[in-house]
């Protein structure tokens, strides 16, 4: 089988990780028999500096010439808090989503035994969590309009629209996930306050007499912050908008012990991207210490659902795992072990798929 993909590292540690999971997936390539084809491309604050565009527009044309996108990560400090700024790296994701049509994003959330001891809960809380996150990503206040500032800078505001159509679109594909696992969706919302929210209840109502052998609940975003904390292990699939399902992502992340750890793929109408869900991290930039795991996991996530490539998937998660007992890992979860550099890691996986 011959698989294309867009290799974009991005900024920050972003070239390191994506660096290892490209080898991953060279790898199980070999392994499996399939021809893999890549072109590199630049974004966020390296194109901006090269180009002047954080999401040029040879970038976009070699994405949609792929099957798939894997991505590293955005942003740089020079732009942080610069309102001087005239453009920012975070704007190339977002334009990255809208011109790809990434109406979904998608994140597992899992705990690894050997790593429960690191999470915030007690164990009893977490282990056995295994749960998935849906966001919704190309409407929202993320991309309202009107939004803006007053003339005399004293007043900033920003739009929440969502339409029927967004909204039917991320539902079906959760109630689609659902089915495929233990059959419950929770519809996260803020019905109680706001009109979109009330909009997202109406839509996934209506739709719920079409799935009659899915468990459906509504819950407010307030109460879903607080059941994440409180009992993980109660929740299958939950779905919600764009801001909501941004923060109620990176909290669960936190639970299972290591944002180095999770990946995402972000479902497109175009292509999907893969990325780990942490940051640029600049601090680690070069220094060979950055946890690779997420973004390799990342690469199983896209055997999965960008190729229907469940064997190649499961390799990759079996040899992260491996990687985990060993503890061949990084300084984030060494736990006072050795501690492995970013390459140190990505070599052994890829010599254990060998």
């Amino acid at each position: 089988m011959k698989l294309k993909i867009a290799v974009l590292p991005g900024d920050g540690i972003g070239p390191e990780i994506v660096a290892q999971a490209l080898e991953t997936a060279k790898a199980v390539c070999k392994k499996f028999r399939h021809e893999l084809f890549y072109r590199e491309a630049l974004v966020g604050a390296t194109a901006i500096d090269t180009v002047g565009n954080p999401y040029p527009a040879e970038t976009h044309a070699i994405c949609m010439d792929s099957d798939a996108v894997l991505f590293g990560a955005i942003g740089s400090p020079e732009y942080d808090n610069n309102p001087s700024a005239k453009v920012r790296p975070e704007q190339g994701l977002l334009a990255m989503r809208k011109q790809l049509g990434l109406y979904a994003n998608i994140r597992p959330v899992t705990t690894f035994p050997s790593l429960i001891h690191k999470s915030p809960l007690r164990t009893d809380l977490v282990d056995g969590a295994d749960f998935m996150c849906i966001r919704e990503l190309t409407g929202g206040i993320y991309f309202g309009r009107p939004q803006g500032r007053s003339e005399d800078g004293e007043t900033a505001y920003d739009t929440c629209v969502y339409t029927v159509e967004e909204i039917e679109r991320i539902i079906r594909l959760a109630y689609g996930y659902a089915l495929k696992r233990r059959k419950k969706l929770t519809v996260v919302d803020k019905a109680n306050v706001l009109c979109t929210s009330r909009l997202w209840r109406q839509v996934a109502q209506k739709l719920e007499k079409e799935y009659p052998e899915v468990e459906t609940e509504y819950m407010f975003v307030d109460n879903a912050a607080m059941q994440i904390i409180q009992w993980p292990k109660r929740f299958d699939v939950m779905v919600t908008e764009n801001m909501f399902g941004d923060i109620l992502t990176d909290e669960a992340s936190v639970i299972t012990g290591s944002l180095g750890m999770l990946p995402s793929a972000s479902i497109g109408t175009h292509t999907s991207v893969f990325e780990p869900i942490h940051g640029s991290y600049p601090q680690a930039t070069g220094k060979d210490i950055a946890n690779p795991l997420a973004t390799i996991l990342s690469v199983a996530l896209m055997f999965e659902y960008a190729f229907d490539l469940q064997a190649e998937a499961k390799a990759v998660r079996k040899a992260v795992d491996a990687s985990l007992v060993e503890k061949i890992v990084t300084e984030d979860i060494a736990a006072g072990g050795k501690a492995y550099k970013t390459s140190e890691v990505g070599k052994w996986i890829t010599d254990y798929l060998y």
